[in-house]
């Protein structure tokens, strides 16, 4: 089977760590990480790239629903395979299952090293807003836009030296007076992915049909619940600091 995926680069060292494990052959086209952060330009760079993808058997997104960024994607040349999960955080715990019930006990914001080694990551949107606005004010932000949020929860994949992320994270966690926790991850739905193992968990879009909220398994837009924060950016910063 041939098959070409594409894949956020935020979550590269687990795609890169599932790959080896499967000894996938797949080549892996990298999405800029901060697209994220603007749907529609994810969406019709998604398009694009998948549009030239041709003599494969298979296109896979290594995506999850990210904020509406893979509704209205159509595949033309080949069938387009997508893992169930909201997104990149519940890709790497092995489900939404798995992040609700965490949430459930204590809503969480969620980190790995990927997060942190982009521009565009929580911490530097953080500092921007602490040269813009000092300290104080800052700190006021945040409580505002964190109010829900009472951990922050560093997953643990296996994909890079934990411990040496660890003094980054808990000085994040004590500067957002968040509770710090590290939570275990799971390569298990990217090894499923890069081996063909598509079970129940993944959906296959045919050529010339459309990627629904229906076929991504979300019967409601209204009832998925999507992170306040983990799509941060500067200028949510600036709105907020202006608005006070």
């Amino acid at each position: 089977m041939k098959a070409i995926a594409l894949a956020c680069e935020t979550i590269a060292d687990e795609v890169r760590l599932a790959a080896q494990q499967t000894d996938s052959l797949f080549p892996i086209c990298w999405i800029e990480s901060g697209m994220h952060n603007y749907p529609d330009k994810l969406r019709k760079y998604l398009q694009s790239e998948i549009d030239r993808i041709e003599n494969v058997d298979y296109t896979l997104l290594l995506f999850g629903y990210c904020g509406n960024s893979l509704l209205g994607l159509v595949p033309h040349n080949n069938p387009l395979v997508i893992p169930r999960v909201d997104d990149c955080i519940s890709l790497l715990l092995g489900g939404n299952e798995r992040r609700n019930a965490l949430n459930r006990k204590a809503m969480g914001y969620f980190l790995t090293r990927g997060w942190l080694s982009h521009e565009n990551n929580l911490w530097n949107e953080y500092n921007y807003c602490i040269k813009k606005y000092g300290p104080e004010r800052t700190r006021q932000i945040y409580h505002v836009m964190l109010h829900n949020y009472k951990k922050l929860n560093v997953i643990e994949t296996g994909a890079y030296n934990l411990e040496e992320l660890l003094p980054l994270t808990e000085e994040i966690a004590r500067e957002l007076a968040l509770e710090h926790a590290v939570v275990e991850g799971t390569l298990d739905l990217l090894c499923r992915a890069l081996q063909g193992d598509w079970n129940e968990q993944f959906i296959i879009i045919e050529p010339g049909h459309e990627v629904t909220l229906s076929s991504l398994g979300i019967a409601d837009k209204a009832q998925h619940a999507q992170p306040l924060v983990n799509n941060l950016d500067e200028t949510a910063c600036t709105a907020a600091g202006e608005a006070g």
